[in-house]
């Protein structure tokens, strides 16, 4: 009698444990149908060489484009689903795709664009992207981050795509970014009045391909 009593506590036990880790897992004890499905996180690390940010400026005149570089990062995925990530930019590697058969107007425009009166990039050599927020449904996500340029942090929000082939993430969208929101005030209508054909349009965007790779494989972006 003894013995059944005894048989009868531990199979109790047995139970109880296993109920407390299916209630750890977000699973109510007692569902009839649990299934023992735990998405995988998986953090793929940015790789810098395969990885395209391609910036867009405007002006009343006209406008220019070229790529900036990515210097490190990580992205984090629980299951198919992004729900972390950082990412950073090295400002000193913008160049004008545009203008890269006049060298000297090149020059001068590049030049202008890492002064102070737009990004600084002796002082802030860095732009920084961290993931707050995704909103995602199969492929198509929603993300929105803190975007940091010239030491000033601000919320933005943009559609991407996103992609898992083997141990490869590609993340692809496009972002707008209000150049005003950071301080940089040169020639823009926020700031001044009457600038005529002078005025350069505080929005700007930045078309993104990123990257990454699962097991911490990645390649650093070269400097200028």
């Amino acid at each position: 009698m003894k013995k059944t009593q005894f048989a009868i506590g531990l199979l109790a036990l047995g139970l109880l444990a296993n109920t407390s880790v299916i209630a750890e897992n977000g699973v109510k004890a007692g569902d009839k149908n649990v299934k023992a499905a735990v998405a995988k996180t998986t953090t793929y690390t940015i790789d810098a060489d395969r990885s395209e940010l391609t910036w867009t400026g405007k002006k009343v005149t006209g406008e220019h484009h070229g790529p900036v570089k990515l210097e490190k990062g990580s992205l984090t995925l629980d299951g198919a689903k992004l729900t972390a990530g950082t990412v950073v930019i090295d400002m000193r590697t913008m160049t004008s795709a545009d203008l890269k058969d006049n060298k000297e107007y090149h020059d001068k425009l590049i030049g202008h664009l890492k002064s102070d009166d737009f990004f600084g990039v002796e002082k802030y050599p860095n732009a920084t992207f961290k993931i707050t927020k995704v909103a995602q449904t199969g492929t198509q996500a929603n993300v929105t981050g803190d975007l940091t340029i010239k030491g000033i942090t601000k919320p933005v929000s943009f559609p991407m795509t996103v992609k898992v082939s083997g141990n490869t993430l590609e993340a692809t969208g496009k972002a707008t970014i209000d150049r005003s929101k950071y301080d940089i005030k040169y020639n823009s209508k926020s700031f001044f009045d009457n600038l005529g054909d002078k005025m350069i349009y505080d929005e700007f965007t930045l078309d993104i391909k990123v990257v990454a790779n699962a097991g911490g494989s990645a390649t650093a972006a070269k400097t200028k």
